[in-house]
């Protein structure tokens, strides 16, 4: 079986979320299993040298963007035992970051094609192609539309993820025939209309072969009008082509026992004392009080409404009343970032507000939070609280998406469940959970008993790439 996995980011190479850890972790899964997996995406001006100047030239021809020919590159580059290609083209990819240019529907369009048309120069005979969000959901369309004369497309089956329903590549309707080459009769509310626009995320939805989302309560949600963001009678009306398969990690990467940006190395026989040296380290560097009786609540987030941050707002004089002390480390709006550097300033023995983004204090806080908060409006998967079990760091989550399914609600009548949660979307709720953990807390052996249920959780990739290989197979099969 041999998968081509075309995706916008994927770590090492481009990150900006959640979508590029997938990109590297699922691929390396999928090949344990026996799956000739293979990634493409494009060369960004953003990959480091140390990666660039490695890369192999395959190839070059031209690909049809509309009415313009534009040149195509193809490197290669082996990562960690996964086949990297990389489409080339300086004109789209050459500038700073990935993506908020003026002509991403163009960019993506271009990626796109390109990807279809590297199927005729690949050494890689494609039998499913794994597109993934709005940039990639195209590639259904254009198979079906310019490329069932050729035999090699025309067995090639396509799965879609949706990593996050909101961005759906919404572009004016002369994109259409501009950049796709596709005639009016796709302009259609069983095709690509959307409103007076079309979307891209739409079309792969109809086109694809298969429908995945991140989680199955995120799969059910985006059924829903309060979730669908517009297309949840599309969602509604595909039954079983769509599923929901929840994210993993990758437990090479995230591991406190060989982690090397932690303080010191645990596991979970052995995390008692020295998840507790992180925990110390990491007050001493950001200038809090060191104690244990002082509860360590971490997030490392998008400061975004998406994220919850409102609710924290909310109740965030009542909160800093409590014995605990809260380091975030993300940014986003102007409006939260202001706010947590304000509460830094009021209280710089409770509040450290790092507005920034680093993979290595990052660690750090996972590695030395007691607690780790997540109270999102919305979350397909969520990634950071699979992380944080991992790091014995106990989640409080709201009950929506990946959260639901992932973080079981301690009961402290059975000792079973290793987080927190709530249900509704209201500020109350949230503090009154996090004091009811607070509770739990002063109890010492309950505590260690939910952290090292939350460390011994299997959230690798290993069930959920097991359910990707069953959909790929049900496709060959069918």
């Amino acid at each position: 079986m041999k998968v081509l996995f075309a995706v916008s980011e994927a770590f090492p190479f481009a990150k900006s979320g959640g979508l590029a850890d997938v990109a590297y972790s699922l691929p390396k899964a999928l090949r344990k299993q026996g799956i000739d997996v293979r990634v493409i995406m494009p060369k960004y001006a953003d990959i480091s040298p140390d990666f660039s100047t490695k890369m192999k030239h395959i190839c070059h021809f031209t690909v049809p963007v509309g009415w313009r020919n534009q040149y195509c590159g193809i490197e290669y580059l082996n990562f960690d035992g996964i086949p990297f290609y990389f489409i080339d083209n300086e004109y789209y990819f050459k500038r700073p970051g990935y993506y908020g240019y003026y002509d991403d529907g163009e960019r993506f369009a271009f990626f796109s094609r390109s990807v279809c048309e590297a199927v005729y120069y690949l050494d890689f005979d494609v039998d499913i192609i794994h597109v993934n969000d709005w940039h990639t959901s195209i590639i259904p369309v254009l198979l079906k539309a310019h490329y069932m004369h050729s035999e090699k497309h025309r067995k090639i089956k396509t799965v879609l993820t949706i990593h996050n329903l909101k961005y759906q590549g919404i572009f004016p309707k002369e994109v259409m025939y501009d950049l796709l080459s596709l005639s009016d009769e796709y302009f259609d509310e069983n095709r690509l209309k959307f409103y007076d626009a079309i979307s891209f995320l739409k079309g792969g939805i109809i086109y694809s072969d298969k429908v995945v989302t991140v989680s199955k309560t995120y799969a059910n949600e985006i059924r829903t009008l309060s979730y669908g963001e517009g297309l949840h009678g599309l969602l509604s009306g595909i039954g079983e082509k769509l599923t929901g398969i929840v994210n993993g990690i990758d437990y090479e990467v995230y591991n406190p026992a060989t982690d090397k940006f932690i303080f010191v190395n645990y596991d979970a026989n052995t995390f008692v004392e020295r998840k507790k040296e992180n925990k110390f380290r990491l007050q001493q560097m950001l200038y809090l009080p060191v104690s244990d009786e002082i509860v360590l609540i971490g997030m490392v987030s998008r400061l975004t409404k998406e994220k919850g941050i409102e609710l924290i707002e909310r109740i965030l004089n009542k909160l800093l009343t409590l014995p605990i002390q809260l380091v975030i480390l993300g940014a986003g709006d102007y409006h939260y970032e202001q706010m947590f550097r304000h509460y830094a300033g009021a209280f710089p023995s409770k509040v450290s507000a790092n507005i920034c983004y680093s993979e290595e204090l990052a660690r750090k806080i996972y590695a030395g939070s007691d607690m780790y908060l997540m109270p999102s409006l919305t979350e397909p998967c969520g990634i950071s609280q699979l992380i944080a079990m991992r790091y014995g760091s106990v989640p409080i989550v709201r009950e929506t998406g990946g959260l639901k399914d992932t973080v079981k609600p301690y009961n402290q009548f059975t000792g079973g469940g290793w987080g927190f949660s709530f249900a509704n979307y209201e500020p109350a709720e949230l503090f009154a959970i996090i004091k009811y953990a607070l509770s739990i807390y002063t109890d010492k052996a309950q505590w260690r008993s939910i952290v090292h249920q939350a460390m011994t959780r299997d959230n690798s990739w290993n069930a959920s790439a097991y359910e990707y290989q069953k959909v790929y197979e049900s496709l060959l099969n069918s």
